[in-house]
């Protein structure tokens, strides 16, 4: 009975989260208490030496920096006038609106990171808009709230940062696996667009013809841009550093951050309340982050040390899984789990805990982490329990109702599960733009 009580306090973590108590403070405390029990005060010297070792991650220090760089673009207004000015370049297409608003939730959502800020921001400024134009309710909060949680997968990703970290595999690795399989996503996701404004124009109607010459009248070259390429020049120096082996993914992190104050400063949104808000928000949320891993670090180190893996392990072996049937496993819990709790605590309780029966069935880590980036997305939209969409109804317009973001949503889900399924069967999917690279 001893040998599974590692797996005894991995419950009552989840009770206790699910109860309502704070997840960092619910590790540490279960942590500590336990290790007094079974390692006695010799614990507390283990404790020490890691934490001190996540002090000297030097990858880690990418987490705020790309915070920070996302926050910047978000509160400086630089999101808003990207969306309007692609929705005018795209006015005449059928669905061009909502061509927009994926590009842009894409962009906003990889510099940001953090699932729950590009949701809202997205739905504060795009959906008024949509619902203005005469798009469908349903169709609108599902490209919404799907083009906000592109950031789990598409890099620079806070969740590819994060999840290198916990699975030790190489953050640049992780990023340049991850860009195909997220424009993938990205083009399917254009691609219903497209699709369903053609078989059904009404959903998604084109803009006014006077407001797109009334555009075309009064805006410059240079305004455009300023506006449209900008943005996607940052977005392409930081990952362009990486991926030419310019800079690690923590030095392009700065790169990021300094170029999100340059362009906000260019555009005049960085005024100094403004600056203010933005160091606030990155501060928080930076802490929120340290602070549920150091907790994590801690469980960690006690389940390990109740010999948990090992358990595991076992318990895998006695039941003839093979990895890829194991690797379903794993992602159907988190999946479940993503109804419950956030990505950062996803990452730093359950991932941890099945990376070495990973290693010990020699599956490839950083197919594992592309999945598990696209699980946890796919989570996150599903009804009726997914977090984007509680999100998006916080900032909905009182005409729309909680069922059309739950029916809006579905054809997305879909495509997800679709391509998270090929990437199951075809994991070579994940190597084809790390292989480019290395001719």
């Amino acid at each position: 009975m001893i040998e599974y009580i590692p797996l005894l306090l991995f419950a009552l973590v989840f009770v206790l989260i699910l109860i309502g108590y704070p997840v960092a403070l619910t590790l540490g405390g279960i942590s500590v208490i336990a290790g007094i029990i079974f390692f006695d005060i010799d614990f507390f010297y283990l404790l020490s030496l890691r934490i001190y070792g996540i002090m000297n991650n030097f990858v880690l220090l990418a987490v705020p920096l790309f915070i920070f760089m996302g926050i910047t673009l978000e509160k400086s207004g630089i999101a808003e006038k990207l969306l309007e000015t692609m929705a005018l370049m795209f006015g005449r297409i059928k669905g061009g609106l909502a061509i927009s608003v994926i590009i842009v939730g894409a962009m906003l959502a990889a510099s940001t990171g953090i699932v729950g800020a590009t949701v809202v921001t997205m739905g504060l400024i795009s959906l008024p808009t949509m619902l203005k134009r005469g798009y469908s309710p349903t169709l609108a909060t599902g490209v919404i709230a799907s083009s906000g949680t592109l950031g789990q997968i598409i890099p620079p990703s806070v969740v590819l940062v994060l999840l290198g970290s916990v699975l030790n595999v190489s953050v640049g690795n992780l990023f340049t696996s991850a860009l195909f399989p997220g424009l993938i996503l990205v083009f399917l996701y254009l691609l219903y667009i497209i699709i369903i404004s053609l078989i059904y124009p009404k959903l998604a109607p084109s803009m006014p013809e006077k407001e797109i010459i009334k555009f075309h009248e009064e805006t410059s070259f240079f305004q455009i841009t300023k506006a449209f390429v900008f943005p996607f020049f940052l977005i392409g120096a930081v990952l362009g550093s990486i991926f030419a082996g310019i800079a690690s993914p923590t030095e392009a992190a700065g790169i990021g951050a300094l170029g999100a104050i340059i362009l906000s400063k260019s555009n005049g949104g960085l005024k100094s309340k403004v600056l203010k808000e933005i160091m606030q928000e990155t501060t928080h949320l930076t802490s929120t982050v340290f602070l549920i891993l150091i907790g994590a670090t801690s469980f960690s180190l006690v389940f390990r040390g109740l010999e948990g893996d090992k358990v595991l392990i076992d318990l895998i072996t006695q039941a003839n899984l093979s990895p890829n049937e194991f690797v379903i496993l794993v992602l159907l819990i988190i999946f479940i789990a993503g109804f419950f709790i956030d990505f950062i605590e996803i990452i730093f309780i359950i991932v941890p805990v099945v990376v070495p029966i990973f290693v010990a069935l020699e599956v490839d880590l950083i197919w594992v982490g592309i999945l598990i980036a696209i699980n946890l997305q796919t989570s996150f939209l599903t009804p009726p329990f997914g977090f984007s969409l509680f999100y998006l109804k916080s900032v909905a317009p009182k005409e729309v109702k909680t069922k059309d973001i739950y029916v809006g949503i579905i054809p997305f889900v879909l495509i997800q599960l679709i391509f998270l399924t090929i990437l199951v069967i075809y994991p070579e999917i994940v190597s084809i733009f790390p292989k480019l690279l290395m001719k």
